[in-house]
């Protein structure tokens, strides 16, 4: 069996990668246990090189149906959709938003009920799709009310995902990831960029913006927790989520005083000292519009694993990521 991700030369689309080929099977869209024969990575930028025979690589733009046409074929049994233009950079280039974020899923959907294989597709949604007036804590049947056009895509997509499987052309289900923490590499323009950045760059010795007051509270999760969430989202029977195609993925609220307090009982108060308070209101305003908490007896119901703390996700990422101890 082929099995696709797209964004496949992202942070979480290499990771998924590896654990794709490390599990070696995966559910196809009637509920069987296949072989992966063949894992293709599709991104705009080249994926970075696996040593595995089972692995091809394609280069080029998500919205282009000519790439998914030759991407998804008869052989293709589960699809996990990454693809994705990050918030910040949809608010601002509103036609680049739409049309990866929006056009591309439409083409990719399309593509499947074209051809008729009906494969099970795993489509990365975001706790954006949810904004204005907020209860404390959400849960899954939470009414959606996107306040950016980023949560206003990943709604849209959410939905296509659950009418095309309604009609059959899919077995489709949309996890709403929380910020994922601690992001390796550089910042990018993701207005939650900086919940990786106060924890990432003070480590490496430099120092880091926090653009939101101490109080700003956000819903987190792990790179590990998102993986499993991915790999558990494909496993799912198809009637274990029923009409509600979307689940929540396990996630720890925290605020940013409170993050700031984790990196300095894991690393130090020398560490600690190196975030800066500098508040931007453009930034501030889309993440105090974002969920600060939400259930999670659904996500764990279904068998979601959650994270045991923000201290554990900090001291996961230094023995992880940069390959230190942790005292």
């Amino acid at each position: 069996m082929k099995a696709i991700v797209t964004g496949g030369a992202g942070f979480l689309g290499l990771r998924l990668a590896r654990a794709l080929l490390e599990k070696g099977t995966l559910k196809d869209g009637q509920g069987h246990d296949q072989a992966i024969t063949e894992l293709l990575l599709i991104d705009v930028a080249q994926p970075a090189a696996i040593a595995d025979p089972r692995v091809t690589r394609l280069t080029g733009d998500i919205s282009d149906p000519s790439l998914l046409k030759s991407a998804i074929d008869e052989k293709t049994g589960a699809i996990f959709h990454l693809a994705a233009v990050v918030s910040g950079m949809a608010e601002a280039d509103f036609d680049l938003g739409m049309r990866i974020n929006v056009d591309a899923t439409r083409i990719l959907l399309e593509r499947c009920r074209g051809i008729g294989i009906r494969p099970r597709v795993v489509f990365t949604s975001s706790v954006a799709v949810f904004g204005g007036e907020l209860p404390e804590v959400l849960n899954d049947s939470t009414a959606l009310n996107p306040q950016t056009s980023y949560g206003i895509e990943k709604a849209i997509g959410e939905l296509l995902v659950a009418d095309y499987t309604r009609k059959g052309f899919i077995d489709g289900r949309s996890l709403r990831l929380p910020t994922i923490t601690v992001r390796p590499g550089r910042p990018n323009a993701a207005a939650s960029s900086f919940a990786s950045g106060i924890i990432r760059e003070p480590l490496n010795g430099e120092d880091a913006i926090c653009p939101v007051r101490p109080d700003a509270r956000i819903w987190v999760a792990s790179p590990r927790t998102a993986i499993a969430g991915l790999m558990r989202a494909n496993e799912l029977p198809s009637d274990a989520l029923g009409k509600q195609r979307w689940v929540n993925v396990p996630g720890i609220s925290v605020t940013a005083g409170e993050m700031a307090s984790s990196l300095e009982r894991v690393a130090g108060a020398d560490v600690a000292k190196r975030i800066k308070w500098e508040r931007d209101q453009r930034i501030e305003r889309m993440v105090l519009g974002w969920p600060p908490a939400i259930d999670n007896a659904r996500a764990l119901d279904l068998g979601f694993p959650p994270d045991e703390s923000f201290d554990a996700i900090v001291r996961s990422y230094i023995e992880q990521d940069l390959g230190q101890p942790v005292g």
